[in-house]
């Protein structure tokens, strides 16, 4: 046992030990700047440059689709006749697909109005539509209405329900917007109308929208995109 008036016995190495420890912080940090996958450090918050050139190539595509349809309009109406007016609530879905389509395949805010927005800008400026400048704000309107149900889900969800839900706000929506333009609610067949338009956005819009995001997934086409990420 040492005497209270001696020096301690040289203890420098235990002293030093803890020392030698310092150097372990600067290795711990290490794994954080390793692991960090990419675009983890924030919420997105735009499309990416080959997000919009799809979402521009949607619009595109689909302006000619939609002079298609437009060009079935006319012989539909001789076929029904009687009801002859209300052709244009039978093709409504068709004229609104790109929308919830290319919200499945980015999952972005905007990019549904945008496609729309773009496909009646194809229409006005390449196919001459009789419709005019006005039909820019018409697909604004159809795109706005098509994509809400995906913004009210925050872009997380893409089951069938929110799809059906997305041709029942986009005939709602762009019920509403015809019927103070053109005047239908003073019509006999104004509840007939809106329950077509109904089911043609539902069929045509909606689901169509679905089958077709999912049938351009499975060809491994959208590997890049994020319908191509959460593909089961």
């Amino acid at each position: 046992m040492t005497e209270p008036g001696t020096t301690p016995p040289p203890a420098p190495p235990a002293a030093r030990t803890p020392a030698t420890t310092t150097t372990a912080p600067p290795a711990a940090s290490a794994p954080d700047t390793r692991v960090r996958p990419p675009g983890a450090g924030g919420r997105r918050r735009g499309p990416t440059l080959h997000e919009t050139v799809l979402v521009a190539v949607l619009g595109v595509v689909f302006g000619f689709v939609y002079w298609a349809f437009v060009q079935l309009w006319a012989p539909l109406q001789i076929l029904m006749g009687p009801l002859a007016d209300l052709a244009a609530n039978v093709l409504a879905g068709a004229w609104i697909v790109v929308g919830p389509l290319a919200t499945y395949i980015v999952r972005r805010p905007g990019v549904g109005v945008l496609a729309e927005t773009l496909a009646a800008l194809v229409e006005v400026v390449f196919l001459a539509s009789p419709a005019g400048p006005l039909l820019l704000l018409v697909g604004l309107v159809q795109g706005a209405g098509a994509e809400l149900p995906f913004a009210l889900t925050r872009y997380r969800r893409f089951g069938w329900g929110v799809f059906v839900a997305s041709g029942v706000s986009a005939a709602l929506v762009t019920f509403a917007f015809n019927a103070v333009r053109l005047g239908w609610l003073g019509q006999d067949l104004a509840m007939l109308r809106l329950g077509v338009q109904i089911v043609s956005c539902v069929v045509l819009c909606g689901l169509a929208a679905r089958l077709l995001g999912d049938a351009l997934a499975r060809t491994g086409a959208l590997d890049a995109f994020a319908i191509g990420a959460t593909r089961d």
